[in-house]
């Protein structure tokens, strides 16, 4: 059965290091206790300075460790991830996408097949998660800053339908411009405030989560030529629950 995706809007270890619940409830979907969790940082060009951030949060709780695209692969600290790649892909529970540009990390999970691998390991199981770029990147569309401005981005890599927005309630351009976005390309989209995290078991949403009582998710849509943004029932953080994926 397929596995999970919990995208971010904001928020999270590289946002908010004084409150865990977010990457707490992450580490409470996965099938292994302690969990291995992968960090991807392609969208921020793999940044040293993330890197630190992630092993800081996650070190003691579960086995982390991090896929770099931008070191060379003669490195002697990762022999065993760039001479096989697809073993130590599958050998994960949790994947961890960080924020930044969104077309760049696509255009590298392509040219290194880790889309694919991505999308196996999630079919067989692992847990997909990431904040910004790293929420974007698993619907079909969305809507990004990676040119300048706020932009379409229309070749995610479609693991979930429709187009996905992060940041909703702290940049109003980013929102003006996905609802402009939905109404002329006719999509389902869906916006995520900072500190609030999309659940889906599999493809179907299972619910919305947030460290905020203020912080909530909207599903838009076109009716009658007019955006209709519902926003979706929210459960504020205090506890974890681990549904079956499906």
């Amino acid at each position: 059965m397929p596995g999970h995706i919990v995208a971010l809007g904001g928020g999270g270890f590289s946002v908010e290091p004084g409150n865990s619940l977010l990457d707490d409830f992450i580490l409470s979907l996965s099938r292994r206790k302690p969990a291995r969790v992968c960090f991807i940082p392609t969208a921020s060009a793999d940044s040293a300075t993330y890197l630190v951030r992630f092993y800081r949060a996650f070190s003691g709780r579960s086995v982390p460790t991090d896929l770099t695209i931008f070191d060379p692969p003669s490195l002697p600290r990762r022999p065993a991830r760039t001479a096989d790649l697809k073993a130590f892909v599958a050998a994960q529970d949790i994947f961890y996408v960080g924020g930044g540009s969104t077309a760049n990390l696509l255009s590298l999970w392509r040219t290194h097949g880790l889309d694919r691998l991505l999308a196996r390991a999630w079919r067989s199981g692992a847990v997909l998660a990431g904040i910004s770029a790293g929420m974007l990147c698993w619907f079909e569309d969305g809507l990004t800053d990676s040119f300048g401005g706020y932009l379409p981005l229309r070749d995610g890599l479609g693991l979930l339908k429709g187009a996905a927005c992060p940041h909703y309630d702290g940049e109003p351009l980013r929102q003006a411009a996905f609802r402009r976005m939905i109404r002329r390309d006719r999509v389902t989209g869906y916006a995520a405030d900072d500190g609030v995290g999309l659940h889906f078991a599999g493809r179907r949403l299972f619910e919305v989560v947030s460290t905020s009582p203020t912080a909530r998710a909207y599903r838009l849509t076109v009716r009658r030529g007019n955006v209709v943004e519902a926003p979706l029932p929210t459960r504020l953080l205090r506890g974890t629950r681990s549904p079956r994926g499906g």
